[in-house]
């Protein structure tokens, strides 16, 4: 084609058919150009081409004749370039000509220092004709540069372009001082943004572009298959404007640059820079969010004035604006200073005026690379919704430094965790073994987990230490009191005392001030059995405050346990503090142990979580079972994010090569002190708690109330949203109008403006602090046989007095008016405790009518009633589906029974939202007697503002009743109906006589095969007569399996089995039952 039979007049005479055949011709010139043996006469064509337009008249005469041009770009006018002084470059009418928007962001690429690109990896985006790749390889020499474009006929014009500025008019390489030419450090790609490197593999350090800005006024236009044979005016409309893509940016016309950061995102390096050329439009402050929000810091490089382009149509930023309160930013020309709305430019432009606006390049950096690439990684998987909620803004670095990595560290775990795992209440390992590593790195103190337990706050701790040793009398700094219930505050039995009811709360705190020489005096007068401090600030810097504590307490007996809250820095340069200094060179003594509340973050101020340290076992063990008792578990959301900066910080700090110090261990024991209470022992001892994981064992826990079925895309989209976005409004974690609707549809449970709706990290705790108001009044707590072994394990613990009332097997277990009326008939003040709809544990479910019967027994005899729906919500086998409506009833009730006679309503959410181990407690009060009362109890651990944001999304979900919520709801329950079938027959065939259930995640089964048989383990001289009390142990011994005896289901002879496990673990539990009936087979 490019020979002496084809000269230029041939060529020019096909250019001038149409636009297509000038680019067909030069597509067939590519061609020559691509191939080695005809490259050098097709550069000299090309150059005698240009010659027939040389001057500027004639080049433009060349665009609408021949449908090319071929002009040069001047490029020495840049401030501080050095490099040739012009390229040589090519345009057709259906790809983007260089006009003001490129030499204005080429200005701004030259405000950059010389190394910016040098031997770098570099990629442009809607590189058009490639002149700004090619002026950037020619001026830094970098490693690579991929010029990349959607538009197919852009691509190809580009290369031509390369070989026209890397060949000289003779068709020979043009060598650079490194010996290279353009040819190795350019290539041009087909690329829908950076979907070429992407797909690839290659990383990037530097991304530049300019890219369109205006939403297409016919978006239908833009769903057409772009080829090289699409119409040149839809070609060249793709430098032009934009399709919506599915980001807040729309709005503005920015989502396409907005998908190009996040695809950027994915594939530059750590340190890598993206530098975008931003029409002004939008406004400055829209422009610059758009990155920072995204966690980048942002420079503006340059910035102009340019007139708007006469063929592009901006009535699609008239319709935002009348859909909107947003107002785009135009100028009446280049001098106007004041700026005019799209509508006013619109009529301005229509009207024959100039219209111009705003243009800058900014440059664009990460600030913490690595974790924003977690970040969006795991937006990308499924989350893109939740990404216009994204905000990685912030004008504190120590705010960034904080929440950036946390957010990395969520989306990892949501990424690549089905669901939220077991924990042990003690608190997660992971979490105890990182504050143990902080203390061992920053304070050389020996610590290990073992000597660690998790409370929800310091709050919590402080009143399970002193229910757990229920002193006489116990002295507490005055700044730690707030949360403790009123009525130590104002007891006045400050003596010892003998009394009758051995339920009744004896126990009497005294205030005591901050300063340490005060409160030893009071130590000295009053010798209480418990004392409860922390030190003035003025005082923790030395030991010897603390030294005086533990000197003086251990003399006269007392437990002593230190806050160290206020002094406590979670800092890579924590300050001095006199407690962890000692802790450093001396074991804490027996009698003591160190209490600290965290709360010190940048982000959440209401975010808390506290820790006990004792280096007592007995202590350590006996906390630990205090929050399984009266708290259930500590909220995880918490323990991960503290547990985050820990990890920063010990990441932070390089390993201490010295070993550390011998600890001194003080020989002085301490006089007589005492004990746990009596009550605590008794159920401490006898109760079904938690068997403790260790390092060499990992047992199957079918004795878990929590869900480890895989968390729906729906939730894990929420709780990353709650943490994800900023500056929430205070409606949008207010979930009382929600929990106010949930119960209404749910249970037909009636509300009014009187209603008190009270929330806790779980329902268990919002029990225990009823049934302090039960004990509070003198009334009698009647758990159904057939209750939750931890609900009745606690109100044993707290000394409720506690009636059981006997149910039947012909009847499921489940309460009978008649057996009811009895037990009421002989009770003082009796309050009853129901679960429903769905029974916890037989998994049996309550009937509307018989929740109305057993409601009317209630209100004949005045009494009160605590409904728990927290395990309700997972109906598979039941007619109705586990939904009351009990409005009406309860209003005939009210109006004809004992003024005593209410009913609260008790609930969670975790099981019903599928949410697993992320749990929120509420529970509803009528009764304003009852709300008073429970008022006198604080210290409740609230559910954190992001849980309750959580929450009220996915109720919200839930009320839609459409999208993968109510999907995932319907497979959970399908999963849990072939569970309870696959758990019953692997029970039946193993010798269970099993109560088939309905609903929930537990059922009940008696162990007939094997009562009263011994057990034998294999190699081992362990043997066990089996009865209904000690086959959880035989089971844990034999297989590893953990389950809830008879003791624990309060109905003789039946045992408790959770299968809502992870899928694995179900299969391995099934094949522990199997092994169990094995042991017995020979």
């Amino acid at each position: 084609m490019v020979n002496s039979s084809w000269s230029v007049d041939e060529f020019l005479d096909q250019c001038k058919q149409s636009g297509d055949s000038a680019y067909t011709a030069f597509r067939s010139l590519l061609e020559k150009l691509e191939d080695p043996t005809t490259r050098a006469p097709a550069r000299v064509f090309l150059s005698d081409l240009q010659k027939r337009f040389s001057s500027g008249e004639a080049s433009e005469q060349c665009l609408s004749t021949f449908h090319f041009r071929i002009q040069d770009v001047v490029l020495d006018q840049y401030e501080g370039y050095g490099g040739r002084k012009k390229l040589t470059t090519m345009v057709i009418p259906s790809i983007f000509i260089p006009e003001d928007w490129s030499f204005t962001f080429f200005e701004g690429l030259n405000r950059h220092p010389d190394s910016i690109f040098k031997d770098k990896t570099v990629a442009e985006l809607g590189c058009g004709n490639g002149w700004i790749s090619i002026a950037t390889a020619e001026k830094w020499s970098p490693l690579k540069v991929y010029g990349l474009d959607i538009n197919p006929r852009a691509v190809k014009i580009s290369w031509i372009n390369l070989y026209l500025n890397a060949l000289d008019e003779n068709g020979q390489p043009i060598y650079d001082g490194e010996n290279k030419t353009l040819l190795d450090r350019v290539e041009f790609h087909e690329s829908d943004l950076l979907s070429y490197c992407r797909d690839r593999g290659i990383e990037l350090e530097r991304i530049v572009g300019c890219i369109p800005q205006i939403l297409n006024p016919n978006p239908d236009a833009m769903s057409k298959m772009i080829t090289e044979n699409a119409s040149e005016e839809f070609l060249y409309s793709l430098s032009n404007y934009c399709a919506l893509q599915g980001f807040v940016e729309d709005q503005f016309g920015l989502g396409l640059i907005a998908r190009a950061v996040e695809e950027g995102i994915a594939v530059i390096k750590p340190m890598g820079i993206m530098i975008f050329n931003m029409g002004g439009r939008p406004g400055q402050g829209v422009c610059k969010r758009l990155f920072e929000r995204r966690g980048f810091r942002v420079t503006k490089l340059w910035q102009t004035k340019v007139i708007q382009a006469a063929d592009t149509d901006i009535s699609a930023l008239v319709e935002i604006e009348k859909n909107s309160p947003h107002r785009f930013e135009f100028f009446m020309g280049l001098a106007g200073d004041q700026p005019i709305c799209a509508r006013t430019a619109w009529a301005y432009g229509k009207a024959g005026g100039r219209i111009s606006h705003a243009l800058s390049v900014y440059s664009c950096q990460l600030r913490q690379p690595n974790q924003v690439k977690t970040i969006f990684e795991f937006l990308k998987n499924g989350f893109h919704e939740i990404s216009s909620s994204l905000d990685l803004s912030f004008e504190d670095d120590s705010v960034a430094d904080e929440k950036i990595p946390f957010l990395a560290y969520l989306a990892s775990i949501l990424k690549g965790n089905s669901f939220f795992p077991y924990e042990s209440p003690a608190g997660s390992n992971r979490f105890r073994n990182l504050i143990a590593g902080f203390m061992r790195t920053y304070h050389h103190i020996p610590l290990n987990a073992d000597s660690v337990v998790i409370f929800p706050s310091r709050a919590v701790a402080i009143e399970n230490a002193l229910r757990l040793f229920s002193p006489r009398l116990a002295i507490v700094d005055e700044h730690l009191t707030r949360h403790l219930p009123r009525q130590w505050l104002t007891s006045l039995k400050i003596e010892s005392t003998d009394t009758d009811n051995p339920s009744e709360d004896v126990l009497t705190v005294i205030e005591a001030p901050h300063q340490s020489d005060l409160m030893i005096e009071l130590i000295k007068k009053l010798k209480p059995q418990v004392v409860i401090t922390g030190t003035a600030h003025f005082e923790a810097v030395t030991s010897s405050a603390f030294e005086h504590l533990l000197d003086v307490t251990r003399k006269i007996g007392s437990r002593l346990f230190l806050d160290i809250s206020d002094h406590f820095e979670l800092s890579s340069l924590p300050g001095s503090n006199g407690v962890l200094k000692y802790l450093s060179g001396t074991p804490l003594p027996s009698h003591a142990a160190v209490i600290c509340g965290l709360v010190k973050n940048q982000v959440y101020s209401d975010l808390e979580v506290a820790f006990v340290i004792s280096e007592e076992e007995a202590i350590f063990k006996a906390l630990s079972k205090t929050v399984e008792l009266l708290e259930g578990n500590t909220a995880l959301i918490s323990q991960y994010y503290y547990g985050c900066l820990f990890r920063e910080l010990l990441a932070f700090q390089l390993a201490d090569r010295h070993l550390p110090a011998e600890r001194v261990c003080e020989n002085e024991k301490p006089t007589e002190m005492i004990g746990f209470a009596s009550s605590a022992l008794s159920v401490l001892d006898s109760a079904e708690l938690s068997i403790t994981e260790t390092e060499n064992s990992s047992p199957i826990h079918m004795d878990v109330d929590k869900s480890f079925l895989p968390l729906p895309s729906s939730v894990k989209a929420s709780i990353f949203e709650s943490f994800a976005r900023q500056n929430m409004a205070e409606s949008e974690t207010d979930i009382t109008t929600s929990i106010r609707q949930f119960i209404k549809s749910n249970y037909g449970f009636p509300t009014s403006t009187g209603t008190e709706f009270i929330y806790a990290d779980c329902s268990l705790a919002l029990f225990n602090k009823l049934v302090l108001c039960c004990i509070q009044e003198g009334g009698t707590l009647c758990f159904p046989a057939g209750s939750n072994g931890n609900y009745v394990s606690s109100a044993k613990f707290l000394k409720a007095n506690i009636l059981n009332v006997p149910t039947r097997s012909e009847f499921g277990f489940k309460l009978s008016e008649e057996t009811l009326t009895g037990v009421f008939e002989s009770s003082n003040n009796p309050w009853l405790y129901i679960s429903g709809p769905t029974i916890n544990p037989t998994g049996l479910v309550y009937s509307n009518r018989e929740m109305e019967n057993i409601l009317s027994v209630c209100a004949k005899f005045g009494a009160k009633v605590v409904i728990d729906t927290s395990f309700s919500g997972l109906e598979y086998e039941f007619e109705g589906c586990g939904v009351w409506d009990l409005e009406a009833s309860l209003a005939r009730l009210y109006s004809s029974s004992k003024p005593s006679f209410c009913v609260s309503l008790l609930g969670g959410l975790s099981l019903k939202l599928l949410t697993g181990g992320l749990t929120c407690g509420f529970l509803a009060l009528n009764q304003p007697l009852l709300v008073d009362a429970f008022h006198s109890f604080p210290g409740l651990s609230k559910p954190h503002s992001t849980v309750k944001y959580t929450m009220k999304k996915l109720l919200s979900l839930q009320d839609q009743k459409t999208g993968g919520l109510m999907e995932a709801i319907a497979e959970q329950k399908r999963i849990l109906c072939n569970r309870a079938k696959r758990l019953k027959q692997t029970l039946e065939t193993g010798g269970w006589e099993v109560l088939e259930c309905h609903a929930g995640v537990s059922m009940v089964a008696k162990p007939s095969a094997y009562l009263n048989k011994v057990m034998r383990l294999k190699d081992t001289a362990f043997e066990m007569k089996i009865n209904d009390s000690n086959i959880r142990e035989a089971i844990l011994r034999a297989t590893g399996l953990c389950i809830n005896s008879a003791p624990w289901t309060g109905i003789h002879g039946f045992c408790r089995f959770t299968f809502a496990l992870e899928d694995t673990e179900f299969g391995q539990a099934l094949d522990c039952i199997i092994k169990f009936k094995d042991l017995f087979s020979n």
